[in-house]
């Protein structure tokens, strides 16, 4: 039995194990799962992100955790808190952020997931604001921001894309605890 830093009705929460870099390799190489980013990752980014990832939990004791379905047990992507590694006009701050394998969209796990990282950033971590983005065309991770009760706060280029990109507007949605 898997020990979970937190769950909601059918996701478990926790930190990453070297067991789920075989399935994060696949999810980050789904050219449907990355559409909205510059490329699929290389096996060797998914492993840099990978630690990068567990990294930032030692750090602050919370990441973009490793999601397993509490149904059947299995990794089915990331969903959690970080901070954004790029200047603009609103970081520092924390940002809440999903990847889930395409089998798992369609099914509101990416708004029920928010929605506990949410409640775990305000109650338990004492977050006073949380932060998301994605590209302008990411019509799906906008909605879930709807959902989860955040707002649109403006619009950005994310500094790390080239201008001429068409991934390089950014809606930027807050919410603020209560």
């Amino acid at each position: 039995m898997k020990k979970y830093l937190l769950t909601s009705p059918r996701l478990g929460f926790r930190p990453w194990e070297e067991a789920d870099l075989p399935a994060f390799t696949a999810i980050n190489q789904d050219a449907a799962v990355m559409e909205h980013f510059p490329a699929t990752l290389r096996p060797e980014e998914t492993e840099h992100l990978f630690l990068r990832l567990r990294q930032h939990f030692r750090d602050y004791g919370y990441c973009f955790f490793a999601v397993d379905r509490l149904d059947t047990g299995h990794f089915i992507g990331f969903i959690g808190l970080s901070h954004p590694r790029f200047d603009s006009f609103f970081t520092p701050c924390v940002e809440i952020g999903w990847r889930l394998a395409r089998a798992e969209w369609g099914q509101g796990l990416a708004t029920e997931g928010a929605l506990a990282c949410l409640d775990y950033g305000f109650n338990q971590l004492g977050l006073s604001e949380i932060y998301s983005y994605t590209p302008a065309t990411n019509k799906a991770s906008e909605r879930v921001m709807q959902k989860i009760g955040m707002e649109k706060a403006g619009e950005f280029g994310h500094p790390l894309l080239a201008e001429e990109s068409p991934l390089y507007r950014h809606v930027l949605y807050r919410i603020g605890q209560g």
